[in-house]
């Protein structure tokens, strides 16, 4: 590993993780009764892969693809000033029509619920949707914000010393969810 963290622990392999993401693209299915007016919107970086993971599922299911979405959040963060002195901006990409649809904020982990409440509040300057809910492939607990997944692939417990890393084949080359730990 890079930077001064080790493996722990992997809490997904690959096999694990695709079963995870079928019963998550499934229950979506289940919730929304079907995919119409549905957007998936991946919250940069590894939310991305998540939604295009799920879309495919879908799309296997149902025999429609959700549209996808890109929400860059770097600005609505509020801890923006300790991120970088200037943090870089990759893009936002949603459809033009994003009101009266259902908005799927997808993202690897939930943690203290400050990503999403940033998503939450990037996504309301674009549009309306009529509703949003949020999976999220990991929840690890410790939230400092009251913010729940509607959908979670996961629940895993984790101590604020520990970082949950996600790894997709599109962005890592290779399909599992670690644990890692500071090396002694």
């Amino acid at each position: 590993m890079t930077d001064g963290w080790v493996r722990d622990r992997v809490v997904l392999d690959a096999a694990q993780m695709r079963r995870v993401l079928d019963r998550l693209a499934a229950q979506i299915i289940e919730r929304n009764q079907g995919v119409d007016e549905l957007l998936l919107v991946g919250i940069r970086t590894r939310g991305v892969p998540l939604a295009e993971a799920l879309a495919d599922r879908i799309e296997a299911s149902e025999g429609t693809r959700p549209e996808i979405g890109v929400l860059d959040i770097t600005l609505y963060r509020d801890e923006l000033s300790t991120i970088a002195p200037q943090p870089v901006v990759k893009g936002t990409r949603l459809p033009q029509r994003m009101d009266e649809r259902t908005v799927v904020l997808c993202d690897d982990v939930l943690y203290t619920g400050r990503t999403v409440r940033a998503a939450l509040g990037a996504l309301v300057d674009f549009g309306r949707p009529r509703r949003v809910e949020l999976a999220v492939l990991i929840d690890r607990g410790l939230r400092e914000l009251p913010i729940q997944a509607d959908f979670v692939g996961e629940s895993i417990s984790t101590g604020p010393d520990e970082r949950v890393e996600v790894h997709f084949p599109s962005t890592d080359g290779d399909e599992l969810v670690e644990i890692l730990v500071k090396e002694p």
